[in-house]
């Protein structure tokens, strides 16, 4: 037996000495008070081999609908993660969003949420793209039916829709059956990107925000985030991403779209990956604009394939 006092084995603090004593609890055996404490207030081990297993069987990889972004990417969009767009504009940014959206609805028959905060939807184009695929207005308008476009123009509302999909759930927007496997935000800077700079503080604090609910997004729904965002200078004048470095860190996967050189009136854009967890960065693939309605046969790889519902 022992006194027992503050500090004599990990989680015995005053509260909870306090506690005890309030119950006329003074001594105790020691092994068994650090048994209850343990139990308690210990985090329960995991191998590194289950997380990785679990992580496994959870992941999904979405395709672009763009074999050569695809490619680029390790496969496709990654569940659990949010993947950035970068460039200027014309550079096909919106045209990516348009393909990921019409793939994700047609081909694997799952809910896309289109978050347009610059108003460049185009239902036209969606359709185009649709009429590339099917043949039958019944499958069209049955997969524009599960691209839900929410227009949004400055960054409180932004957050305040992130906010209420994520304590609310993704389930009462699905349709079809289908859930909703991709949450996209065209552009991510067009509602930001005044804020910042200067003694903005505000801003600061209003991106990180943003930068969380979307990774909470993405984590507790399993889903696939992706955002498009406007370059600028570094200090050799290429183009980076915009933003800064704050944001730098929240996209696991980041690609920079750009006109092919000296064909300024061609469709022709260039992707180059310059972040990614899974591949080389500096790698890059070329695509067609014009292609984009063309028929992908590839709609899904991965580690776990999403089957159509």
């Amino acid at each position: 037996m022992v006194v027992l006092r503050e500090g004599i084995c990990p989680g015995m603090n005053e509260d909870f000495l306090k506690a005890l004593q309030n119950k006329d609890i003074r001594t105790g055996v020691l092994v068994a008070v650090r048994r209850v404490l343990l139990a308690q207030y210990t985090a329960f081990p995991v191998s590194g081999a289950e997380l990785y297993e679990e992580l496994l069987n959870s992941t999904a990889i979405l395709s672009t609908g763009i074999p050569s972004l695809d490619k680029l990417m390790d496969s496709g969009l990654y569940t659990g993660e949010i993947t950035e767009l970068a460039g200027s504009p014309g550079s096909g940014k919106t045209q990516v969003c348009f393909s990921v959206a019409v793939n994700t609805a047609h081909q694997l028959k799952q809910t896309v949420v289109y978050i347009d905060t610059r108003g460049g939807m185009c239902s036209h184009r969606l359709q185009q793209m649709l009429q590339n695929k099917t043949s039958t207005i019944e499958e069209q308008m049955e997969a524009l039916q599960k691209i839900k476009v929410v227009r949004i123009f400055n960054v409180f509302s932004l957050l305040s829709h992130l906010q209420n999909m994520r304590r609310k759930g993704l389930q009462k927007i699905s349709v079809g059956g289908g859930s909703v496997k991709v949450v996209m935000v065209d552009s991510v800077s067009a509602v930001l990107s005044s804020m910042l700079g200067g003694k903005q503080n505000e801003g600061m604090s209003l991106l990180m925000q943003v930068a969380a609910e979307l990774k909470m997004l993405a984590k507790d729904f399993n889903l696939a985030v992706l955002v498009t965002n406007h370059v600028t200078k570094d200090e050799k004048g290429q183009p980076k991403a915009g933003l800064g470095q704050s944001w730098s860190h929240v996209p696991s996967t980041r690609m920079l779209l750009q006109r092919v050189k000296n064909e300024e009136s061609s469709s022709l854009r260039t992707a180059t990956l310059t972040k990614s967890s899974r591949q080389a960065c500096h790698l890059m693939q070329q695509f067609d604009l014009s292609q984009l309605s063309e028929e992908v046969t590839t709609p899904i790889s991965g580690k776990r394939k999403l089957e159509n519902q």
